[in-house]
């Protein structure tokens, strides 16, 4: 499906709030046996998958199981282009499955993390922070929501805010209803998932809570815009919580470091890491699915 053809379906079912579509059960992923013997704080997470009526894409929903009349926070996770251009079906599962974060549910519901956790790709000093962190804080779940991304035009705006129109006022108010689900949002992603939540989540800040990018796929051109974006939207959010994530080896480190001192110059309060690993899957299967994970469930209060 051509991005136009689905960027003007998107805009028609937001515009038609009447048609409902039910989620329908997807199998669980299974994990590989934990690494050693844990006294487990919750139950990982259900996978279902969400269609929507007038428009071919698709929402995978990590649930989280064995809550009792409690809601959590949710968090909206973008995956990168390779997900992008397999389409909806395979696409949405980018985060689930290509990335393991099914997995990363369960670990997190039975700490301590090993570094085989994040592929070997953690320093012995931050992982025994996480693990502190942790046994300060048991899990309590998100609800993670992970739309598939089409292969936006990063440098258009009209479809970065429109994709973000979509998730605000099509997909949010569903999870809200159907989900155990709070309005404490935060929005992330993955390269091309990480440039879309930054335009997009600074877009709505009535919204979100929290935005942040993992490795985010900006270039220079983009810098001064969203220093502007940031300074607007923690007018309108005087608590917007807003973080950049990059990685040794990642492709967009100078940018995403010259983006971070922008906002520093800006005084545009924010927290940034840089991470062990390259720019590719074993560095979302590890780092950038525990570090989003915990960050969020951090400054959304879960």
């Amino acid at each position: 499906m051509k991005r136009r053809e689905f960027l003007a379906a998107l805009m028609a079912a937001a515009c038609s709030r009447t048609a409902k579509s039910t989620p329908k059960g997807m199998p669980e992923v299974t994990s590989a046996p934990l690494p050693h013997p844990v006294a487990r704080t919750c139950d990982g997470a259900e996978l279902v998958e969400w269609d929507f009526s007038g428009v071919t894409t698709r929402a995978a929903i990590l649930k989280p199981e064995g809550l009792q009349n409690t809601r959590v926070p949710v968090l909206v996770a973008l995956h990168g282009r390779g997900e992008a251009i397999k389409g909806p079906e395979r696409g949405a599962l980018g985060w689930p499955n290509d990335y393991n974060l099914t997995k990363a549910l369960t670990r997190v519901c039975a700490p301590p993390l090993i570094a085989n956790d994040f592929e070997g790709l953690v320093e012995d000093a931050h992982l025994a922070e996480m693990n502190a962190w942790l046994a300060q804080h048991p899990w309590k779940g998100l609800v993670v929501v992970c739309p598939w991304v089409p292969d936006l035009n990063l440098r258009s705006d009209t479809e970065l805010v429109d994709y973000g129109r979509f998730v605000v006022e099509t997909i949010l108010p569903r999870v809200v209803r159907e989900m155990p689900a709070t309005n404490a949002t935060g929005i992330d992603g993955v390269s091309l998932g990480g440039a879309v939540a930054l335009r997009a989540g600074l877009a709505f800040p009535s919204t979100f809570k929290a935005v942040a990018a993992l490795q985010p796929a900006i270039d220079d051109s983009r810098v001064s815009d969203l220093v502007d974006l940031a300074r607007v939207a923690r007018t309108k959010r005087p608590d917007l919580a807003l973080r950049l994530t990059t990685s040794h080896e990642d492709y967009y480190r100078d940018v995403t470091h010259a983006l971070s001192d922008a906002w520093k110059n800006a005084g545009v309060q924010h927290d940034f890491s840089e991470l062990p690993g390259p720019h590719d899957y074993i560095f979302n299967r590890g780092p950038g699915a525990y570090e989003m994970l915990l960050w969020h469930a951090r400054v959304l209060g879960s």
